[in-house]
């Protein structure tokens, strides 16, 4: 009763699953089709994709400040009715002339806003007033300079990581694609030994039904049965999990179902795989070796940016100026309308502080330097190591390969000669274990050959 209750269950559950895949529509992906889609939906390549765009920010914003700044402003000054005394005699009258002589020409000179008539001081009102101004400056430092070019440096890396990025997440697609593949061969390979051994198991029992052989030969073959079809179940589920894995990488709906058009004999190309093996490393075009050469100039521009710090600050401006006063009198107006000024700047002692950072930027270019020439052996030594792995797992393909058709004969045979009498059920059994194991190493092969092809190419940057 109970195993009737988790069946039910179970059926309910896949009619769910289905109906919610239904609903979610199918993606029908080639290879090449499902590393585009992910290339363009996947998470951490719209991240990366970002970051080249926050790099290029970045570099502008540095730009930038080597750029012109215009300002604009307006102030209003109110000195609420304040007059401006000054004392001595006449007030103003006796510190300025009452006329000045110009060639022949004799012009008068009186102070607005004063009075000089009936008082001991002058006075100057202060009346309210508004000036508009509009200022460019532009200031260059060497250290700009330096900087803009680590900006650069910065942004090609991020590019150069943003290409790794897509690399990984086309390597991660045909891995799982081809585990898809491989899964479901794997399946199709045990529902037809399970498929076989039911025939067997069958005749078996027919058998003991007329007497002509032991009920407990016709168990072995009912237990064998069980326990295939067990593993023909977990298969499948872990093939679910895998077009969920599918699912996830290329960002699509995980509501969705997958339907995967290239065939596993289209991607498994052992003419291409051996053919990697006589190709030379380049390691100029390893994204690895790419960012530790731009590692080592960004540690080269920062030798030259602690230099800078003994360099010149340049600096221009222009300002233009309108005060307008809003009383009656005009008053003083000592604001001239347009400005220029230049500024040099030299810096002379710091305590030193420049030596030190000087100093230290050149051994972070030393450890930059030593970092990529271990780098370098490092790779080196990985693609030896590669064409190895992948050697060895050619080798190992072509044996299991045939190892499986042989273990398939085999078994064809012991059940001919079962079915004849001439054999007993422990040796149905044994051949029925050895095809089981024979596919599951077949299967594990192909999936070495595979990762072994993409680690490689990954490495020689081949799409």
């Amino acid at each position: 009763m109970k195993l009737k209750r988790v069946t039910l269950a179970a059926a309910l559950l896949a009619v769910a699953l289905g109906a919610k895949a239904q609903d979610g529509g199918t993606l029908s992906l080639s290879l090449e089709e499902a590393q585009q889609y992910a290339v363009e939906h996947n998470a951490a390549m719209l991240n990366a994709n970002l970051e080249v765009k926050k790099a290029e920010y970045s570099r502008w914003k540095t730009l930038s400040t080597m750029l012109p700044q215009v300002k604009a402003g307006f102030d209003y000054q109110n000195m609420c009715g304040y007059t401006m005394n000054i004392g001595g005699g006449r007030g103003m009258s006796s510190m300025i002339p009452d006329s000045i002589t110009i060639g022949t020409m004799t012009l008068p000179i009186s102070i607005p806003g004063s009075n000089t008539e009936g008082t001991e001081s002058g006075g100057i009102a202060m009346n309210p007033s508004g000036t508009f101004s509009i200022t460019a400056s532009v200031a260059v430092t060497g250290a700009q300079i330096v900087g803009t070019m680590l900006q650069n440096i910065a942004m090609k890396m991020t590019d150069i990581s943003r290409q790794q990025t897509e690399q990984e997440t086309r390597a991660n697609v045909k891995n799982v694609y081809v585990s898809i593949l491989v899964m479901e061969q794997t399946v199709g390979l045990l529902d037809s030994s399970l498929a076989n051994l039911q025939r067997l198991a069958a005749t078996s029992q027919a058998s003991v039904d007329v007497g002509a052989a032991e009920q407990v030969d016709a168990d072995k073959l009912q237990v064998q049965v069980a326990q295939l079809r067990s593993s023909i179940n977990s298969t499948r589920r872990s093939l679910q999990a895998l077009r969920n894995t599918m699912l996830l990488q290329l960002g699509a709906d995980v509501s969705k179902s997958l339907e995967l058009t290239t065939e596993l004999d289209d991607i498994l190309s052992l003419d291409n795989a051996t053919h990697l093996l006589g190709r030379g490393f380049d390691i100029e075009k390893n994204y690895s070796y790419q960012l530790l050469e731009q590692n080592e100039k960004l540690a080269k521009r920062n030798v030259a940016m602690a230099y800078m710090d003994l360099t010149p600050t340049l600096s221009a401006y222009y300002q233009y100026s309108a005060k307008t006063y809003f009383g009656k009198d005009e008053g003083f107006n000592m604001t001239p309308p347009n400005m220029v000024g230049a500024n040099v700047s030299l810096p002379l002692f710091t305590s030193g502080t420049r030596t030190v950072n000087i100093k230290s930027a050149k051994i972070d270019l030393q450890e930059a330097a030593n970092n990529k020439r271990q780098a370098e052996d490092g790779l080196r030594v990985q693609y030896n190591q590669l064409c190895y792995d992948l050697a060895t797992a050619l080798e190992t393909y072509d044996i299991q390969s045939r190892n499986l058709e042989v273990t398939q004969r085999v078994f064809a045979n012991i059940t001919e000669k079962y079915n004849y009498g001439r054999a007993s059920s422990l040796e149905v059994t044994t051949a029925s274990t050895d095809i089981i194991t024979a596919q599951s190493n077949y299967i594990q092969a192909v999936m070495n050959v595979v990762a072994a092809q993409i680690s490689l190419e990954n490495l020689l940057n081949i799409e």
